[in-house]
């Protein structure tokens, strides 16, 4: 019975070894490629163009992002204001000696500080690809009595001269807010916190707010 000798084990050629390795690697190159094209196409599609971004913006149009009650003790004591005939401006000055018009209360009202996107315009955006640089409004402050709520202390005023106590108190709670900086800082931090989830939302990866952008807007 003849023996069938066993088969040869020939090593592979180097040059075959380094064309395998080679044709592998750029297998998984070309793979690689291929899903970083997929993975920036898909983000392209997600970023909205800048018209897009302002009207989603512009959806949310006064976004208040701090609302603080506040309550202050206000008087009011008009003095007479002369008339040019001197028998009405003695009448006057006897009325505001003898029968003084005066009013003291302790007002409650509210304060709102917060952002007005109705106007914004692409100006005010600048994207580069996944970043974008937005120009945000000067803040809006805004304030409003309760008169429900008004506590009289002593007043013989009428229904005119209440309404006038009531107003100076709404414009002293709006000069306290926009001269409170750290009240000014939180409302605007709140604000950017808003509109960057809403940003990132939209698809962007990076959101900055700027003082102003190159040749473009700025804060007012």
């Amino acid at each position: 019975m003849e023996t069938v000798p066993p088969a040869s084990i020939v090593p592979p050629a180097p040059g075959r070894r380094f064309g395998l390795a080679y044709v592998l690697f750029m297998g998984v190159a070309f793979a690689a490629g291929i899903v970083s094209a997929l993975y920036l196409s898909a983000h392209r599609e997600r970023t909205p163009d800048v018209v897009t971004v302002v009207e989603r913006m512009r959806d949310v149009a006064r976004l208040e992002t701090l609302d603080v009650n506040v309550y202050k003790k206000v008087g009011y004591a008009p003095e007479p204001l002369p008339t040019g005939n001197v028998w009405a401006d003695v009448f006057l000055w006897a009325k505001s000696k003898l029968a003084p018009t005066r009013g003291r209360a302790i007002v409650f009202g509210t304060v709102h500080v917060g952002l007005d996107l109705s106007h914004l315009d692409v100006a005010a955006l600048a994207v580069h690809g996944g970043q974008v640089e937005v120009v945000l409004p000067p803040l809006l402050t805004h304030a409003e009595v309760r008169p429900a709520e008004t506590e009289v202390i002593q007043s013989n005023l009428d229904t005119a001269e209440t309404g006038q106590l009531l107003e100076l108190a709404r414009m002293a709670f709006e000069a306290d807010a926009r001269a409170d900086a750290g009240l000014q800082a939180r409302a605007r931090a709140s604000g950017e916190r808003a509109l960057r989830g809403l940003l990132l939302s939209l698809g962007f990866r990076d959101v900055h707010f700027v003082a102003s952008l190159p040749g473009g807007a700025g804060t007012g």
